[in-house]
């Protein structure tokens, strides 16, 4: 019968999935509102939204690129060396 730690090490590490966030979930977590994202996405600045459906209106960012920029943010505000602080 297998350990319990054998099984750690053969299990690959889970993926979390791609989820598509509506502007009101990327507003609550990026703090400003949608015409700021826009020029930001024009600047080439913040993720572009993709169509949720071919030709239709409806729109939503992918999380995970949202969650990069957040990250990508607080790297760029925050000194990298402990000696700078």
């Amino acid at each position: 019968m297998a350990d319990i730690t054998d099984l750690k090490t053969t299990l690959p590490p889970l993926i979390p999935p791609n989820r598509l966030l509506r502007w009101p979930e990327v507003r609550d977590r990026v703090g400003f509102c949608r015409s700021q994202a826009y020029k930001l996405i024009d600047k080439g600045k913040f993720p572009k939204p993709i169509a949720l459906v071919e030709g239709g209106r409806s729109i939503a960012w992918i999380e995970i690129e949202i969650q990069e920029w957040i990250d990508q943010r607080i790297a760029d505000t925050r000194p990298t060396d402990p000696e700078s602080t």
